[in-house]
Protein backbone atom coordinates (compact mmCIF):
# COMPACT_ATOMS: atom_id res chain seq x y z
CA UNK A 1 0.00 0.00 0.00
CA UNK A 2 1.53 3.49 -1.00
CA UNK A 3 1.08 6.08 1.61
CA UNK A 4 1.32 9.64 0.76
CA UNK A 5 1.89 11.78 3.56
CA UNK A 6 1.59 15.88 3.54
CA UNK A 7 2.81 18.19 5.66
CA UNK A 8 6.92 16.58 5.56
CA UNK A 9 8.12 19.45 6.90
CA UNK A 10 7.16 19.51 9.95
CA UNK A 11 8.22 17.58 12.95
CA UNK A 12 5.67 14.93 12.67
CA UNK A 13 5.91 14.31 8.83
CA UNK A 14 9.38 14.09 9.32
CA UNK A 15 9.26 11.52 11.63
CA UNK A 16 6.47 9.87 9.36
CA UNK A 17 9.06 9.54 6.39
CA UNK A 18 12.22 8.85 8.70
CA UNK A 19 10.32 5.75 9.84
CA UNK A 20 8.45 4.57 6.86
CA UNK A 21 12.10 4.90 5.13
CA UNK A 22 13.49 2.77 7.97
CA UNK A 23 10.73 0.49 7.73
CA UNK A 24 11.22 -0.02 3.57
CA UNK A 25 7.33 1.31 3.17
CA UNK A 26 6.19 2.51 0.02
CA UNK A 27 5.70 6.41 1.83
CA UNK A 28 5.91 9.45 0.11
CA UNK A 29 5.72 12.83 0.74
CA UNK A 30 4.24 16.18 -0.35
CA UNK A 31 4.68 19.76 0.93
CA UNK A 32 4.58 23.10 0.40
CA UNK A 33 5.36 24.77 -1.62
CA UNK A 34 4.93 21.96 -4.17
CA UNK A 35 1.71 20.96 -2.81
CA UNK A 36 -0.39 23.60 -1.29
CA UNK A 37 -3.17 22.18 0.72
CA UNK A 38 -5.28 24.99 0.55
CA UNK A 39 -5.77 24.63 -3.72
CA UNK A 40 -7.84 21.74 -4.56
CA UNK A 41 -6.27 21.19 -8.20
CA UNK A 42 -2.80 20.93 -6.13
CA UNK A 43 -3.90 18.24 -3.93
CA UNK A 44 -5.61 16.79 -6.79
CA UNK A 45 -2.13 16.67 -8.71
CA UNK A 46 -0.35 15.28 -5.98
CA UNK A 47 -3.18 12.57 -5.79
CA UNK A 48 -3.05 11.66 -9.86
CA UNK A 49 1.06 11.77 -9.78
CA UNK A 50 1.62 9.65 -6.75
CA UNK A 51 -1.62 7.37 -6.51
CA UNK A 52 -1.65 6.60 -2.90
CA UNK A 53 -3.48 3.54 -0.84
CA UNK A 54 -3.49 5.39 2.45
CA UNK A 55 -3.29 9.22 2.69
CA UNK A 56 -2.16 11.18 6.13
CA UNK A 57 -2.11 14.53 6.79
CA UNK A 58 -0.14 16.29 9.19
CA UNK A 59 0.10 19.36 7.46
CA UNK A 60 -1.19 22.55 9.17
CA UNK A 61 -0.73 25.77 10.86
CA UNK A 62 0.52 25.52 14.27
CA UNK A 63 1.37 28.74 14.78
CA UNK A 64 -1.13 29.70 18.17
CA UNK A 65 -0.82 33.18 18.70
CA UNK A 66 -0.01 33.61 15.17
CA UNK A 67 -3.75 32.23 14.52
CA UNK A 68 -5.19 34.90 16.08
CA UNK A 69 -3.93 37.50 13.80
CA UNK A 70 -3.59 35.62 10.37
CA UNK A 71 -7.62 33.92 11.07
CA UNK A 72 -8.08 33.33 7.25
CA UNK A 73 -4.96 31.99 7.00
CA UNK A 74 -5.18 29.46 10.22
CA UNK A 75 -8.23 28.88 8.91
CA UNK A 76 -7.74 28.18 4.90
CA UNK A 77 -4.93 25.60 5.83
CA UNK A 78 -6.47 23.56 8.96
CA UNK A 79 -9.67 23.35 7.47
CA UNK A 80 -9.78 24.11 3.89
CA UNK A 81 -6.84 21.62 3.70
CA UNK A 82 -8.68 18.50 5.19
CA UNK A 83 -11.57 19.26 3.43
CA UNK A 84 -9.86 19.05 -0.13
CA UNK A 85 -8.08 15.83 0.99
CA UNK A 86 -11.01 14.24 2.44
CA UNK A 87 -12.98 14.94 -0.93
CA UNK A 88 -10.27 13.60 -3.22
CA UNK A 89 -9.46 10.48 -0.72
CA UNK A 90 -13.38 10.23 -1.17
CA UNK A 91 -13.14 10.11 -5.28
CA UNK A 92 -10.28 8.03 -5.22
CA UNK A 93 -11.98 5.84 -2.54
CA UNK A 94 -9.06 5.51 0.42
CA UNK A 95 -8.86 6.32 3.71
CA UNK A 96 -7.39 9.19 5.63
CA UNK A 97 -5.83 9.77 8.88
CA UNK A 98 -5.99 13.65 9.59
CA UNK A 99 -3.47 14.73 12.63
CA UNK A 100 -5.88 17.18 15.19
CA UNK A 101 -4.99 18.98 18.68
CA UNK A 102 -5.89 19.07 21.98
CA UNK A 103 -6.84 22.96 21.82
CA UNK A 104 -10.39 21.72 20.21
CA UNK A 105 -11.14 21.69 24.18
CA UNK A 106 -11.91 24.42 26.34
CA UNK A 107 -10.00 23.19 29.20
CA UNK A 108 -12.49 23.73 31.84
CA UNK A 109 -13.31 19.86 32.21
CA UNK A 110 -10.48 19.14 34.71
CA UNK A 111 -9.88 15.37 34.22
CA UNK A 112 -8.46 13.70 30.77
CA UNK A 113 -10.72 14.58 27.71
CA UNK A 114 -12.72 11.64 25.76
CA UNK A 115 -13.35 11.65 22.39
CA UNK A 116 -17.11 11.91 22.86
CA UNK A 117 -16.37 15.43 24.97
CA UNK A 118 -18.22 18.52 23.76
CA UNK A 119 -15.66 20.52 21.26
CA UNK A 120 -15.51 24.28 22.45
CA UNK A 121 -12.21 25.74 21.26
CA UNK A 122 -11.29 29.12 23.11
CA UNK A 123 -8.77 30.52 19.84
CA UNK A 124 -8.54 30.53 16.26
CA UNK A 125 -6.05 28.03 15.96
CA UNK A 126 -8.46 25.31 18.35
CA UNK A 127 -11.53 26.67 16.02
CA UNK A 128 -9.85 26.49 12.41
CA UNK A 129 -8.35 22.75 13.75
CA UNK A 130 -12.31 21.59 14.71
CA UNK A 131 -13.59 23.20 11.29
CA UNK A 132 -11.18 20.75 9.73
CA UNK A 133 -12.46 17.93 11.55
CA UNK A 134 -15.77 18.68 10.89
CA UNK A 135 -14.77 18.75 7.26
CA UNK A 136 -13.20 15.16 7.32
CA UNK A 137 -16.15 14.13 9.39
CA UNK A 138 -18.74 15.07 6.52
CA UNK A 139 -17.26 14.32 3.77
CA UNK A 140 -15.72 10.99 4.07
CA UNK A 141 -16.55 7.89 6.09
CA UNK A 142 -13.02 5.89 6.14
CA UNK A 143 -11.34 8.53 8.15
CA UNK A 144 -9.08 8.32 11.34
CA UNK A 145 -9.05 11.76 12.97
CA UNK A 146 -6.28 11.23 15.86
CA UNK A 147 -5.88 14.25 18.30
CA UNK A 148 -2.65 14.87 19.76
CA UNK A 149 -0.99 17.29 22.60
CA UNK A 150 2.48 19.10 23.51
CA UNK A 151 3.99 17.67 20.16
CA UNK A 152 8.28 17.97 20.57
CA UNK A 153 10.72 15.86 18.41
CA UNK A 154 14.01 15.92 17.27
CA UNK A 155 13.17 17.96 13.63
CA UNK A 156 11.50 21.55 13.81
CA UNK A 157 10.73 23.96 16.39
CA UNK A 158 8.92 23.08 20.00
CA UNK A 159 9.01 23.58 23.58
CA UNK A 160 11.39 21.30 24.38
CA UNK A 161 14.47 23.02 22.04
CA UNK A 162 13.45 26.27 23.10
CA UNK A 163 14.04 25.16 27.22
CA UNK A 164 17.07 23.45 26.01
CA UNK A 165 17.92 26.76 24.33
CA UNK A 166 17.22 29.06 27.40
CA UNK A 167 18.30 26.76 29.74
CA UNK A 168 21.82 27.46 28.18
CA UNK A 169 21.55 31.25 28.00
CA UNK A 170 19.91 32.32 31.43
CA UNK A 171 20.24 31.68 34.65
CA UNK A 172 16.52 31.61 35.36
CA UNK A 173 13.60 30.59 33.36
CA UNK A 174 9.75 31.38 34.04
CA UNK A 175 7.36 28.65 32.81
CA UNK A 176 3.96 28.94 33.72
CA UNK A 177 2.66 26.82 36.31
CA UNK A 178 -1.29 26.50 35.55
CA UNK A 179 -1.61 24.77 32.47
CA UNK A 180 -2.02 21.14 32.49
CA UNK A 181 -1.12 18.35 29.61
CA UNK A 182 0.77 15.79 28.38
CA UNK A 183 3.66 16.09 25.92
CA UNK A 184 4.10 13.79 23.47
CA UNK A 185 6.94 13.18 21.52
CA UNK A 186 6.77 13.23 17.45
CA UNK A 187 8.18 9.60 16.96
CA UNK A 188 6.30 8.15 19.36
CA UNK A 189 3.10 9.39 17.80
CA UNK A 190 4.19 8.75 14.16
CA UNK A 191 4.93 4.93 15.31
CA UNK A 192 1.49 4.62 16.53
CA UNK A 193 0.21 6.21 13.31
CA UNK A 194 2.15 3.73 11.12
CA UNK A 195 0.85 1.07 13.38
CA UNK A 196 -2.55 2.02 12.24
CA UNK A 197 -1.54 2.28 8.63
CA UNK A 198 -0.43 -1.30 8.59
CA UNK A 199 -3.81 -2.05 10.34
CA UNK A 200 -5.49 -0.43 7.47
CA UNK A 201 -3.14 -2.47 4.99
CA UNK A 202 -4.24 -5.54 6.19
CA UNK A 203 -7.82 -4.39 6.06
CA UNK A 204 -8.42 -4.97 10.06
CA UNK A 205 -9.39 -1.41 10.71
CA UNK A 206 -13.23 -1.94 11.95
CA UNK A 207 -13.65 1.28 13.85
CA UNK A 208 -13.47 4.58 11.82
CA UNK A 209 -13.64 7.52 13.84
CA UNK A 210 -12.31 10.17 16.10
CA UNK A 211 -9.19 9.31 18.73
CA UNK A 212 -6.77 10.53 21.15
CA UNK A 213 -2.80 9.82 21.66
CA UNK A 214 -0.68 11.68 23.97
CA UNK A 215 1.92 10.80 25.96
CA UNK A 216 1.05 8.86 29.26
CA UNK A 217 1.01 11.30 32.31
CA UNK A 218 -0.64 14.84 32.99
CA UNK A 219 1.92 17.73 33.89
CA UNK A 220 2.45 21.42 33.85
CA UNK A 221 4.14 23.17 31.23
CA UNK A 222 6.53 24.37 34.25
CA UNK A 223 6.31 21.21 35.44
CA UNK A 224 7.40 19.59 32.23
CA UNK A 225 10.20 22.48 31.62
CA UNK A 226 11.61 20.98 35.26
CA UNK A 227 11.83 17.72 33.57
CA UNK A 228 13.92 18.87 30.42
CA UNK A 229 15.98 20.82 32.15
CA UNK A 230 16.90 18.06 34.80
CA UNK A 231 17.35 15.59 32.13
CA UNK A 232 20.00 18.43 30.46
CA UNK A 233 21.97 18.22 33.49
CA UNK A 234 22.75 14.66 33.09
CA UNK A 235 23.97 14.69 29.61
CA UNK A 236 25.62 18.13 29.21
CA UNK A 237 26.74 21.50 30.83
CA UNK A 238 24.31 24.18 31.16
CA UNK A 239 23.83 27.97 32.60
CA UNK A 240 20.51 27.60 34.18
CA UNK A 241 19.83 27.26 38.28
CA UNK A 242 15.70 28.00 38.71
CA UNK A 243 13.27 26.76 36.70
CA UNK A 244 10.40 29.50 38.37
CA UNK A 245 6.44 28.92 38.12
CA UNK A 246 4.09 31.63 36.80
CA UNK A 247 0.87 31.88 36.45
CA UNK A 248 -0.92 32.69 32.48
CA UNK A 249 -1.94 35.79 34.07
CA UNK A 250 1.81 36.77 34.86
CA UNK A 251 2.94 35.31 31.23
CA UNK A 252 0.27 36.99 29.06
CA UNK A 253 -0.28 35.58 25.52
CA UNK A 254 -2.39 36.91 22.06
CA UNK A 255 -4.52 33.67 22.16
CA UNK A 256 -6.38 31.76 25.09
CA UNK A 257 -4.84 28.79 26.04
CA UNK A 258 -6.89 25.51 27.82
CA UNK A 259 -5.84 25.30 31.33
CA UNK A 260 -6.34 21.88 31.28
CA UNK A 261 -6.35 19.77 27.79
CA UNK A 262 -5.04 16.15 29.02
CA UNK A 263 -6.83 13.36 26.51
CA UNK A 264 -7.64 9.99 27.50
CA UNK A 265 -6.40 7.55 25.19
CA UNK A 266 -8.47 4.58 26.25
CA UNK A 267 -10.17 4.09 23.34
CA UNK A 268 -7.13 3.93 20.70
CA UNK A 269 -6.20 1.29 23.03
CA UNK A 270 -9.28 -0.40 22.82
CA UNK A 271 -9.48 -0.56 19.14
CA UNK A 272 -6.02 -0.68 17.82
CA UNK A 273 -3.94 -2.04 20.65
CA UNK A 274 -1.75 0.95 20.66
CA UNK A 275 -0.74 2.01 24.11
CA UNK A 276 0.58 5.72 25.32
CA UNK A 277 4.60 5.55 26.27
CA UNK A 278 5.38 7.70 28.92
CA UNK A 279 5.82 11.13 28.73
CA UNK A 280 9.39 11.29 30.77
CA UNK A 281 10.96 7.60 29.23
CA UNK A 282 10.34 9.51 25.54
CA UNK A 283 11.62 12.94 26.74
CA UNK A 284 14.97 11.21 28.03
CA UNK A 285 15.68 9.98 24.82
CA UNK A 286 14.54 12.81 23.08
CA UNK A 287 17.60 14.59 24.85
CA UNK A 288 19.71 12.22 24.67
CA UNK A 289 19.72 12.19 21.04
CA UNK A 290 19.75 15.78 20.69
CA UNK A 291 22.82 16.23 22.78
Amino acid sequence: MRILVFGTSGQLGYELMQQGISLKLDIHGADYPQTDITLLNQVSNAFTDFQPGLVINAAAYTNVDGAESEPELAMAINAGGPAHLARVCYEYQIPLIHISTDYVFDGTQGFPYRETDPVEPIGVYGRSKAAGETAVRSILDEHIILRTSWLYGAHGQNFVKTILRLACEKKEIRVVADQFGSPTHAADLAEAILKISDMLRQGAVEHWGTYHYCGRGIVSWHEFAQAIVDHCRQHGKIKVKRVIPVTTADFPTKALRPGYSALDCGLLEKHFGISPIPWRNSLNLAIKALF
